[in-house]
């Protein structure tokens, strides 16, 4: 690992939830920069050296073609999803890294389980999968608005009082499926203040150029914070655990949120110990053969 990813490592440990035991949303500061004392120059430095061995790692997962990584990113609006993902994976190739965003889900999906539109495009091994929101939404926004849950039309008896607990036990069994197959997942809830959030809306409304970015039902949803806080904190609790942890990142600075997802991303990767692929010796004959005929050429 860089020299400059390996300092910021030690500062991923705190924000990484393996078990839903005692979590709680308020325990985790959003403007917490794990006492990373950087101006813009250096952290732009940090998270460059970060993109450019995320490149190599990829590469070598494209060419090893065993495993396959997801990255799940959820957060309130304005948290930074679309930035975080843009800069940290800047300089990874096209072809290695598939993003799916979901948004409002379709009539075609909403005739289906709630998995199935995530189920049908997690990664294919040698490529990293990124969702920009995921299933996560069935158990945090169908919460919180209930006419979300009627569109789905569930018979009676499956809309029972263990509906959620019963969501919850899906995702967990589904992510372990992935697992098991090949898969590293990893899930970052980019932890946002209420206040910042604020700020960034008032940007988008201010700035024209950032207009397009701003919806009045932002406004809206915003008046939920307190029930978005609960059901993120509860779907955390329920779903953390060591193969599928939840990386819960300080938001309100996003220089520093970039450099903790890059470094998580990083350090996921060199645990795998990539390698290029090695050729037997029959092929590596019949390399020699073919470079002395275009030698010859």
């Amino acid at each position: 690992m860089l020299t400059g990813m390996s300092k910021l490592a030690k500062f991923i440990k705190p924000y990484v939830v393996t078990s839903g035991k005692g979590f709680r949303l308020k325990d985790h500061d959003p403007i917490d920069t794990g006492k990373l004392k950087l101006d813009k120059d250096s952290a732009a430095t940090m998270l460059r050296e970060g993109v450019e061995r995320l490149a190599l790692l990829q590469e070598q997962l494209y060419a090893e073609q065993s495993r396959s990584v997801l990255l799940i990113f959820q957060a309130m609006d304005a948290a930074g999803k679309d930035g975080t993902i843009k800069h940290v994976m800047s300089g990874v190739n096209p072809q290695g890294c598939v993003v799916s965003s979901f948004k409002a889900p379709s009539t075609e999906e909403l005739s289906h389980d709630f998995l199935w539109r995530c189920a049908k495009v997690t990664p294919a091994k040698g490529l990293i999968g990124i969702f920009n929101r995921s299933y996560y939404e069935e158990v945090l926004a169908v919460r919180v608005h209930p006419e979300f849950l009627a569109a789905q039309r569930l018979p009676a008896d499956c809309l029972g009082k263990h509906l959620w607990q019963q969501r919850f036990e899906d995702i967990r069994n589904f992510e372990q499926h992935l697992v098991r197959n090949g898969t590293v997942v990893l899930k970052f809830f980019l932890h946002l203040s209420k206040g910042e959030q604020k700020k960034r809306f008032l940007k988008r409304i201010e700035d024209p150029s950032r207009n397009w970015k701003f919806s009045p039902s932002d406004a809206a949803e915003r008046l939920h914070w307190d029930d978005y806080q609960k059901v993120y904190e509860d779907a955390i609790r329920n779903t953390a655990d060591e193969t599928a942890p939840w990386i819960v990142v300080p938001a309100d600075n996003k220089w520093y949120t970039r450099l903790v997802v890059g470094a998580t991303v990083v350090n996921a990767l060199e645990n795998l110990d990539l390698k290029f692929p090695t050729i037997d010796p029959e092929a590596r004959t019949r390399l020699q053969d073919a470079r002395r005929l275009l030698e010859a050429d």
